[in-house]
């Protein structure tokens, strides 16, 4: 078989926050794909990097006062830790805000220059007078001009999949502030990609590149009609690379975050003395080259090609399927050879909710479970197409306890137990047939592999298990193994057992490198080749048998959801959907003789003046320069947003309040304060300090409603 040259990236992680569950679904299908090549005896090479630049980074690190390098490197170890914790390996992890990164855009932004490409025209774009910042798309929020989706981002909607300006949302709120985003002009550089519409109609429908219904999406969306032109720049203040012909303006981060996948790749050949053009340009003089002076020319020239995977989520499926060839095209470059395009993580058949503790973080998941079975069940759930992966609670538990640990991991513990210290037979015995049943599956799981079904794969292997399983429970070496006589017959059908488990290991191990790693280990052979499953071992020392994987308790799994909701100050116990506080009685006189009821009555006319709502916080944030103040984005129901500065820092942090319901006066009048004007205030008891106590509302309100 020809070794094959791939190149394989997954989407870069933005560093304004930390991997959780749902970035997962794509950096562990990812690894599998590449362990799997890896194994057939590919030479494939896995790069990623961060995205490091935007508005949203220049916003955090001015709110925690350090600077943007600090902020990007300190979330850049906790990715890399959080990968390596899932056995994610990259062979080169880099940085949009590298040098090499910094090189390319100037390449790429000089040939699109002088091949007519850009072109500059005002734009009419969002401005945050609050925050003082022109807003990136993904910090406004309102509802599509196209399909009238509420609560869409100001670059597409998620419900329809049309892009659009932010400037045409309906109603568009700042995500940063809450406040209302005003129109202001400024000059901008643009790619003008309808020039490589035809380009792009064939290799969009090539049929080679792409999933059949990511094509025709793209055809009946964007091909249907000119391709608009791409705004790639953005006026300062904005964290990224200066345009050199161009200064004062920024390179949007969507122009240089994909040209990372090339920077990353090219620190990697650096660093390996490989040459950076064989993987990104093809070398047309050296194949030219090659045809006269060799007779296998198949095989020589496919030697030198070298094939570019994307890995990607169906929310960037425009950035990578029109935007990102048409700029490699315009500029030199070679086009992926496929995108691999992923569905959404839901959890329960809902998304991911911060109040639920379904949105679970990495290093939260790690804390509890191993990562084994996060593998493991996303692998079940996969396949080829678009279609979303649901997480069930309940099945993840299940499909760890029956298939993995029950399954697969059981049919070491019941046979190496009886060799431990001995060895395999020197022949390998009769079995039934079963090793050569399993033997002639492995190009049909290798097929399913190569083309992303993984859920094939985890199926063809459980059914492989429920075959071994049914010889062991027939056989019962347990039960032989009480009979001194029977010695040698134990040893036989052990040996065919572990065999059996090996080859299905084998078949596991893009899945499950840890269990590979330990099978070898108790085998005494490493797994390192696909073909491993064509053999049986014979006559190898086999060591005394560890536990691989322990069942799953329920309990772990609501422990990790208990730990990834929001920390509060008291113990909560969940009424409904709604957390209510579970405290000690402490009703003694104390706090009333500290704070007296007031002597003057009011009216109930009195009290009917002031509008008590329901709302919730949308976003929460510190206050640069203030000791007692948190920034608070309210949301009262549909799009209306109040901004509003509360003074309980000592006992709230802003991860505390997000998503979490609390009471507004809303009809309080704004007040003009030196860092904005807070237009309502929360309600809270206690005395100040870490006695702050922000009242909820109990179970199933919901914002807007007014408090009587």
């Amino acid at each position: 078989m020809t070794q094959r040259r791939i190149l394989v990236t997954a989407a870069l992680p933005y560093a304004n926050g930390h991997i959780h569950l749902g970035h997962l679904v794509e950096y562990i299908q990812t690894d599998i794909w590449v362990r799997f090549q890896k194994l057939r005896g590919h030479k494939c090479v896995f790069i990623c990097a961060d995205d490091t630049h935007g508005t949203a980074i220049m916003i955090r690190a001015r709110q925690e006062g350090r600077s943007e390098e600090a902020l990007i490197a300190d979330m850049r170890d906790a990715h890399i830790c959080d990968f390596a914790g899932f056995d994610i390996e990259f062979d080169n992890y880099g940085s949009t805000n590298s040098e090499t990164n910094r090189e390319l855009c100037h390449e790429i932004w000089a040939a699109l220059r002088n091949d007519g490409y850009v072109t500059e025209q005002s734009v009419t774009q969002l401005y945050d007078p609050k925050a003082g910042t022109f807003l990136a798309d993904r910090f406004v929020k309102g509802t599509c001009p196209k399909c009238q989706a509420e609560n869409q981002y100001g670059d597409n909607c998620e419900k329809c999949g049309s892009t659009y300006s932010p400037a045409d949302l309906i109603n568009p709120t700042s995500t940063l502030s809450g406040a209302t985003p005003e129109l202001r002009s400024a000059n901008h550089l643009f790619v003008s990609i309808e020039k490589l519409h035809e380009f792009l109609e064939q290799w969009t429908q090539s049929g080679e590149h792409l999933q059949i219904e990511v094509a025709n999406y793209l055809k009946g969306h964007f091909l249907g009609e000119p391709l608009r032109d791409w705004d790639v720049s953005r006026p300062a203040p904005y964290f990224g690379f200066e345009i050199s012909d161009s200064p004062g303006n920024f390179w949007y981060v969507w122009f240089d975050a994909p040209i990372g996948y090339m920077a990353s790749t090219m620190e990697w050949c650096r660093k390996q003395g490989e040459n950076f053009d064989d993987w990104w340009r093809e070398d047309k003089s050296q194949i030219s080259n090659l045809k006269s002076q060799t007779s296998d020319l198949k095989s020589e020239i496919s030697n030198l090609k070298s094939e570019i995977h994307h890995f990607i989520g169906k929310d960037i499926t425009y950035f990578h399927t029109l935007f990102w060839p048409a700029m490699l095209k315009a500029s030199g470059f070679k086009l992926p050879t496929k995108v691999h395009i992923h569905g959404f993580l839901t959890v329960g058949g809902e998304k991911m909710s911060k109040s639920k503790g379904t949105f679970v973080q990495a290093a939260t998941y790690l804390k509890h479970l191993d990562p084994a079975y996060l593998r493991y069940y996303y692998a079940s759930k996969l396949g080829p197409r678009l279609d979303d992966l649901d997480l069930s609670l309940d099945e993840f538990v299940d499909k760890a306890n029956k298939q993995l640990v029950g399954g697969v991991v059981n049919i070491a513990s019941r046979t190496a137990k009886f060799l431990g210290g001995k060895s395999l037979c020197e022949t390998y015995p009769a079995d039934g047939g079963l090793f050569l049943f399993a033997a002639a599956a492995h190009e049909s799981i290798a097929e399913a592999y190569e083309r992303c079904d993984y859920q094939t794969v985890i199926r063809t292997c459980k059914e492989l298990c429920d075959r071994a399983n049914a010889y062991l429970d027939e056989r019962a070496p347990w039960t032989l193994a009480k009979q001194p006589d029977k010695a040698e017959e134990v040893r036989q059908i052990c040996s065919v057992g572990l065999n059996l488990f090996r080859q299905i290991v084998v078949y596991l191990a893009p899945v499950l490198p840890r269990l590979a790693q330990q099978a070898g280990e108790l085998l005494g052979a490493p797994i390192s080749r696909w073909e491993d499953a064509q053999s049986p071992l014979t006559g190898t020392p086999i060591a005394n048998f560890q536990h691989m994987l322990k069942r799953v308790e329920l309990k772990q799994v609501q422990n990790m959801i208990e730990d990834s909701k929001p920390v509060e100050l008291l113990t909560w116990v969940e009424q409904g959907d709604v957390p209510v506080p579970a405290v000690q009685s402490t009703d003694g006189p104390e706090a009333l003789e500290k704070e007296p009821l007031v002597a003057d009555l009011c009216s109930i006319d009195d009290f009917t003046k002031i509008d008590l709502r329901v709302a919730r916080v949308v976003s929460a944030a510190h206050v640069e320069g203030a000791d007692k103040l948190l920034q608070l984005t309210l949301n009262l129901g549909g799009e209306l947003r109040r901004n509003v500065f509360a003074g309980i820092k000592s006992a709230y942090t802003p991860e505390q309040l997000v998503d979490r319901l609390v009471i507004v006066v809303a009809n309080l009048a704004p007040r003009k304060m030196r860092f904005g004007v807070s237009e309502g205030m929360v309600c809270a008891a206690g005395g100040g300090g870490q006695e702050i106590f922000l009242l909820s509302p109990d179970c199933g309100a919901v914002p807007g409603q007014r408090v009587h």
